[in-house]
């Protein structure tokens, strides 16, 4: 990109609490049997922890979502999805889960997934 400026597009401002990724197998089948919120570019599963540490987040997409490179277009969809709407909404001792559909997690306008999980998240915690 020889002499053109390159600007990033209007995003809010980056995560104000850092949030930790979930790893292992039994903290996803506890999230998975705790409150949900279903929306429809994906669902969030979420639990409230005994404890006071950082929120920590999730992501799933199975083979109904596609290949390799759909499955892991979906996952960096709602990785920024969740550093714009849980670094600035998450709760200190909350697991989120965050599960990839088919055809709209990929399809589905970026603004309005951005719209769903804060929906989703308001649901949750209410």
């Amino acid at each position: 990109m020889t002499g053109q400026d390159v600007r990033v597009a209007d995003t809010p401002p980056a995560a104000s609490v850092r949030l930790e990724v979930m790893r292992k197998r039994a903290d996803f089948l506890r999230a998975a049997r705790a409150k949900r919120s279903g929306q429809p570019g994906f669902l969030l599963q979420a639990r409230a922890r005994d404890d006071d540490s950082a929120p920590r987040v999730g992501y799933t997409c199975s083979k109904k979502i596609g290949n390799a490179v759909a499955r892991n277009r979906a996952k960096r969809r709602l990785r920024e999805v969740a550093r714009l709407v849980l670094g600035a909404e998450a709760k200190q001792g909350w697991d989120y889960v965050l599960v990839g559909r088919p055809n709209e997690t990929i399809t589905r306008p970026f603004g309005q997934l951005v719209a769903d999980l804060k929906r989703a998240v308001a649901k949750v915690h209410a």
